[in-house]
């Protein structure tokens, strides 16, 4: 039998340091929200592969799509011999995401989908800058790494980056930032730094992913609009995350009612296969005379794709992701009732769930060791967690919205136990 540990001293002998690995816990087999390693233990996902598989491990749908496609063929570059899929594809996420008139490109990673984005909205408007927000995560390459508005670990030893980016606060209330801060930092930085005619798009995540999980109010992302349209600036929604049923809707920004110019879409569009997409206003997405990438759009993705929006329509998987969020939400908030000075708060949009661990259930004062302790802790008892957060002090849940509710129930069984052995000490 193969053991973690001889694999994780392999894996740091063959892959470069800086790909690192949360657990040193290696997949043999995963079933919907199980997951085993090669020592035959199991447990429970609350990770989804960062909000990747949304139906789940090995869902018998997205499987027969896959191997109908693997036995058909896996490659001719879309871009040289198309493929039906990538048509039906596109026709179908034009129509799903809140843009009247939409048309698509397919890319590999959400990095890609966020760089492609922002060029579009440079050919589009002729313009040169960009606006993005402090905690904002947009991908790893370098134009993403400079919109991203968190430093480390992303940005160490990377810089410098590409000029024209600027950040203003996200708002939140419970860091003293209002939507009223935001917009007049904002328009301070119009009248101090840029002229609002050289920026060319705001990028802002519905729910900040890997900042803390923090919901944008539906009057902020209005208000941008607003400001957009005024000064002819496009709105890009990075749905990277948040996309596919995960918050109660296909798109978290359908529960604003606002229109955006683009949407950045992947992970959980084709459930584990590398895929990724951007969907605009078909008069933005033809402004760019050159777009596309050997395996952008490859078949076994599309495939892959066109099963996972079939599985959340029948399966009513927005509806589930609400009452996962509540479920959790219920479980936690008596954790919160229980420890106020250590769980400043549990927050959720949908099936993101977060709980933000502090000292002295003060907002400026994370505790991010215990943070740490409490998701290694859970992952020896058999659930796998993630943190988030500016200081890495947010316990974040994702699992699949395929989950059964009774594995659901004993994941929060382990984290409400761990929980409390690290705040009764």
């Amino acid at each position: 039998m193969k053991k973690n540990k001889e694999l994780q001293q392999r894996k740091e002998l063959a892959i470069a340091k800086g790909q690192k690995n949360l657990f040193p816990i290696y997949i043999d087999k995963a079933i919907n929200a199980e997951i085993w390693d090669v020592e035959g233990t199991r447990y429970i996902d609350f990770c989804a592969g960062i909000a990747v598989t949304n139906v789940g491990h090995g869902h018998p749908k997205v499987m027969a799509a896959l191997k109908e496609q693997i036995e058909n063929f896996t490659h001719t570059c879309v871009m040289i011999n198309p493929y039906e899929s990538a048509i039906a594809l596109a026709e179908k996420l034009n129509t799903l995401v809140p843009i009247k008139k939409a048309k698509s490109v397919f890319l590999n990673s959400g990095a890609e989908a966020v760089e492609n984005a922002i060029k579009i909205a440079k050919a589009y408007t002729k313009r040169s800058s960009v606006i993005s927000f402090v905690g904002s995560f947009h991908g790893r390459t370098h134009m993403c790494l400079g919109l991203t508005g968190k430093f480390h670990p992303y940005k160490e030893g990377f810089g410098p980056f590409p000029n024209g980016i600027y950040h203003i606060p996200f708002p939140n209330n419970n860091y003293g930032i209002s939507i009223e801060d935001s917009l007049d930092t904002l328009k301070e930085l119009f009248k101090t730094t840029v002229d609002p005619t050289e920026i060319a798009a705001i990028i802002i995540e519905p729910v900040q992913g890997e900042g803390g999980f923090h919901i944008a109010p539906k009057k902020f992302i209005e208000a941008l609009r607003l400001l957009c349209d005024q000064y002819g600036i496009l709105l890009i929604c990075d749905e990277i995350q948040t996309g596919f049923a995960r918050t109660g809707a296909f798109f978290a920004i359908e529960h604003s009612n606002v229109e955006p110019d683009i949407i950045t879409l992947g992970k959980g569009l084709a459930n584990g296969i590398p895929l990724s997409a951007v969907v605009g206003k078909e008069k933005i997405m033809d402004a760019a005379i050159s777009l596309g990438g050997t395996f952008g759009g490859s078949p076994i993705g599309c495939q892959s794709a066109l099963a996972v929006i079939d599985i959340i329509n029948d399966e009513n998987l927005c509806e589930r992701a609400l009452e996962i969020g509540k479920t959790c939400s219920d479980s936690l908030n008596k954790l919160k009732n229980r420890y106020p000075d250590k769980i400043a708060c549990v927050r959720n949009s949908g099936a993101m769930i977060a709980i933000e661990i502090v000292t002295d259930g003060n907002f400026k004062q994370p505790d991010t060791n215990t943070t740490k302790k409490i998701i290694q802790e859970s992952s020896n008892l058999g659930l796998l967690l993630l943190s988030c957060g500016m200081d890495g002090n947010i316990i974040r849940l994702l699992p699949p919205l395929t989950i059964e509710f009774d594995i659901l129930n004993e994941g929060l069984d382990i984290l409400n136990k761990t929980i409390i052995k690290f705040f009764s000490e």
